[in-house]
């Protein structure tokens, strides 16, 4: 996918396939020139930050770059995985980017298209895909371990009429608040720990019953929330997929979820790259520019090894996903190596930046907390060191 003898972009880095690089040329520049600097207002939350983004997704529809990975069927233009990868580096490179363009419901769409019912697909696909629905996944919930959901006590019950009655709490449920609808994992037979007995269920949040609880600040940053589900019924063709195949339907999405955020941080870590290297040009000490310290260059060198060896590991878990084959080792490779970098890439730009990397002027306290995050989201690090380790060791890969 990476051709080795391909030109190199301003970061050293494999420039995508020639006929991509006008598209994400396109989309980098939308990022950059309408998100990036109405991040602030997106960031506050609220009526503002909600009016903001819909402006922009006006926009981004104006301009031809909505919803590029999303089902053509549905509204949206259909990308490959292996051509939308390249668009999902320039999208992430701002937190906000993939509400702007279109493309965050996509793990929310695909489960629904492959798993939905009849009714569910026809009456939310298409206004989800559209963006006039916001959808959410409620998975993890206090006090249970999130890397083990067969623990869960969020439960389902069968009515006579055949409704589905749910009592229990999620958190860290990331935009709860301003979601229409959200998938709720719940146990709907069998005790603790049984894995047959788990289901997925999509519950509106006008439901009777739905309530948010409180946001959940992440290192000072707003976006996760509790919910409480309080005997919040739905109807029965809003179960996802069949009754307790809950986690091999979680498990299809996680895969592809993983790869989408990887490719999201590496392009938050060019983006730490880049500040990194304009500060240490730009700066100068009564002997010269920053970057003429070795120690400087020290960071800038590290970063850019990061950046390179990186990349290649969520693109071949890219790949194998897109074929069809088996990506569990690379996956876990690329999950905790992305997460790795950007944490990492982040916190030399600050160094390098000094007391001005710490405050409101720059984007890097917030790609830092995005960057420590990473290593807990989707799994934590040690869950996926400890599964690939065992998977190597076992088959001999």
């Amino acid at each position: 996918m990476n051709d080795p003898k391909a030109p190199l972009n301003g970061l050293g880095l494999p420039a995508c396939p020639d006929e991509m690089a006008d598209l994400r040329a396109r989309v980098s520049e939308f990022v950059r020139q309408r998100v990036m600097p109405r991040e602030a207002v997106l960031d506050a939350g609220g009526p503002d930050a909600r009016a903001e983004l819909a402006r922009l997704q006006r926009e981004a529809k104006n301009a031809g770059l909505w919803a590029l990975a999303l089902p053509v069927e549905l509204g949206g233009q259909g990308l490959p995985l292996s051509r939308y990868a390249h668009l999902a580096e320039a999208e992430g490179a701002s937190d906000h980017g993939p509400a702007v363009l279109g493309s965050a419901p996509l793990l929310d769409v695909l489960m629904l298209q492959r798993h939905g019912s009849a009714a569910v697909r026809r009456r939310y696909l298409d206004r989800i895909t559209s963006g006039e629905l916001r959808t959410c996944y409620a998975m993890t919930e206090p006090d249970t371990p999130g890397t083990d959901p067969t623990l869960t006590a969020t439960r389902a019950e069968p009515g006579p009429d055949g409704r589905w009655t749910l009592h229990g709490r999620k958190w860290f449920t990331t935009g709860a608040a301003d979601a229409d609808l959200v998938t709720v994992l719940a146990r709907t037979d069998g005790g603790r720990a049984d894995r047959d007995g788990l289901s997925l269920l999509l519950v509106p949040t006008s439901a009777p019953g739905f309530r948010v609880v409180r946001e959940l600040p992440v290192l000072g940053a707003g976006g996760q929330w509790e919910v409480a589900l309080d005997g919040v019924t739905v109807p029965a063709d809003h179960l996802v997929g069949a009754r307790g195949q809950a986690l091999r339907i979680a498990g299809e999405r996680l895969r592809l979820g993983r790869v989408l955020r990887c490719l999201r941080w590496l392009g938050q870590a060019h983006r730490a790259y880049e500040l990194m290297c304009e500060r240490a040009r730009s700066r100068r000490h009564a002997d010269g520019p920053l970057g003429d310290h070795q120690l400087v260059q020290q960071l800038v060198f590290d970063a850019l090894l990061a950046l390179r060896t990186t990349r290649p590991l969520v693109y071949e878990a890219v790949a194998l996903l897109e074929a069809g084959r088996d990506a569990r080792v690379e996956t876990g490779l690329a999950k905790v190596a992305a997460a790795r970098l950007l944490q990492q890439v982040t916190d030399a730009a600050i160094q390098v930046h000094g007391a001005a990397g710490l405050g409101p002027d720059t984007a890097l306290p917030g790609l830092f907390r995005a960057g420590r995050a990473a290593r807990l989201l989707d799994g934590p690090d040690e869950l996926h060191v400890s599964s690939v380790a065992r998977r190597v060791l076992r088959t001999g890969r």
